[in-house]
């Protein structure tokens, strides 16, 4: 039985079966309507990388308001993604070095999942496609769009085979979406676009029978204007970890073992060269260039069309580093799933596209404030975005100076949770001042679960833990966390 009886039931087409697609099919699905999913690639049910998502073989999170959305969608899926193997992490407890030193580590209640990509979207396909009125057309490349004016399934979507009629069209299709194109062929723009690209490449590299960091979730290496180098570290399914280094324009690590290795052994801190030291690799060393973000503004189209939607990347996409993307698809398709359950003529379109753009406003803000203090880095920043970008800075700062106010004000920041005016806690704008005034509390010692990386060698396995090293017996614990689930 229909569970919208009173609403005409729409043919919605969506260009591209990554997450972005097939979260907006869950939401399109929720609200009564028959949707296909088209996607260039065979998708079987394999342990491979989707091809049309060049970053799928690099580490992935599912940050906590995205994973909140996902179970208003698909009710079970986190429970799913766990019982897969995902593996739950704290992000208070990374051991970060920030530009400013090691962030301080804390638990907190935000919980994410760190996990493969490949993992993540077969999980996700297979509940979108078991809910009812959704098809996957897999094999399909989309090759153009015209519309017939027809009150009834006014779009056609080209595809090499066949045209499909829709009322609704969603472009999910990435960063390669060639919607732009589409639209100037169809006299709609012109359509403005950000671009601010740092020449930031990755390597990445899986490795099994890992150390226990007693507790760490992960460890991050972040990147200086002065060294233009990074890395990080997460645990994924299968006990496994993948190790990543970055680098910014001739900095960036290359393919082979030996070059990727020494991109580890040039980070400012030895915590990643000797966590690849101590594990057993899996597979080779993969490579991504492909990282800028851009922001495609088709909500100030003027003559934007009924019907006609954009999420995902093919609206904003960002440096991956930042493990936004995922989430802001998922509030994209919350978005929608209220969006597309009353019709959408020209205004509802319009008013729906600068709702989709605002959602992406801080994110994008962090992620390009962070990126353009690069040298490598062309692109603008608006005053606003400088702002956020020199408050992301010092919240890093109290951070580093054992302010574990900020680093939760952080990491929900990270999560995207809460009110953005909670940045702006009293506590941290007199925190901000004393640490101009000089008074800013000691930096914060580098975590000593991580001696235990250049400890392991030298110990039979098993006998040392972090609180055999002088310090750490008394550091704040989550039970339950990563070292206990490896036990």
């Amino acid at each position: 039985m229909n569970a919208h009886p009173a609403r005409p039931i729409q043919q919605v087409v969506i260009v591209g079966a990554s997450l972005a697609g097939l979260f907006a099919a869950a939401a399109c699905a929720a609200a009564g309507h028959q949707v296909t999913l088209l996607d260039r690639d065979e998708l079987g049910d394999d342990a491979l990388a989707h091809p049309g998502v060049p970053q799928g073989r690099q580490p992935h999170v599912f940050l906590l308001r995205g994973l909140q959305i996902a179970e208003e969608l698909l009710p079970g899926l986190g429970a799913e993604l766990r019982a897969d193997g995902a593996v739950e992490f704290d992000s208070s407890r990374l051991a970060w070095l920030t530009e400013e030193g090691w962030s301080t580590v804390c638990s907190s209640e935000l919980i994410g999942l760190s996990l493969s990509r490949p993992m993540f979207e077969r999980a996700v396909r297979r509940r979108v496609l078991a809910l009812p009125g959704v098809q996957l057309m897999a094999g399909r490349s989309v090759t153009g769009l015209r519309r017939t004016g027809a009150t009834e399934r006014p779009w056609r979507v080209r595809t090499a085979e066949d045209e499909l009629a829709a009322d609704i069209v969603i472009d999910a299709s990435g960063r390669g979406s060639r919607l732009p194109a589409w639209l100037s062929a169809l006299g709609i723009g012109p359509i403005r676009t950000q671009e601010v690209d740092s020449r930031i490449g990755y390597a990445v590299r899986e490795y099994t029978d890992v150390p226990d960091l007693d507790g760490l979730a992960g460890i991050v290496i972040g990147s200086t204007p002065a060294t233009g180098r990074g890395g990080l570290a997460l645990p994924v399914e299968g006990g496994n970890w993948q190790v990543l280094a970055s680098g910014t324009g001739p900095r960036r690590p290359p393919r082979d073992v030996a070059g990727f290795e020494a991109s580890l052994r040039a980070l400012r801190d030895p915590a990643l060269a000797d966590l690849a030291a101590r594990s057993t690799p899996v597979g080779d060393v993969l490579i991504h260039r492909r990282n800028g973000n851009r922001r495609h503004r088709f909500e100030q189209c003027r003559n934007w069309p009924a019907g006609l939607l954009v999420v995902g990347d093919s609206l904003v996409s960002f440096n991956p580093i930042f493990g936004q993307g995922i989430t802001v698809a998922a509030l994209d398709a919350r978005l929608l799933r209220s969006g597309v359950s009353r019709p959408l003529d020209a205004r509802a379109t319009r008013r729906l596209m600068r709702r989709l753009a605002r959602t992406a406003a801080l994110p994008w803000a962090i992620a390009v404030g962070q990126d353009l203090r690069q040298p490598t880095t062309t692109g603008e920043q608006s005053g606003p975005q400088k702002l956020t970008s020199a408050w992301v800075r010092e919240l890093g700062r109290q951070a580093a100076h054992g302010s574990a106010r900020a680093q939760l004000t952080a990491s929900r920041m990270f999560h995207m949770v809460g009110r953005p005016a909670a940045l702006l806690h009293p506590a941290l704008l007199v925190a901000a001042i004393r640490g101009r005034l000089g008074h800013g509390g000691s930096p914060t010692a580098r975590p000593t679960e991580l001696d235990l990386l250049a400890m392991v060698e030298d110990e039979p396995a098993g006998r040392t833990t972090a609180a055999d090293v002088t310090g750490v017996a008394g550091r704040d614990r989550r039970p339950g966390g990563l070292a206990d689930s490896r036990r």
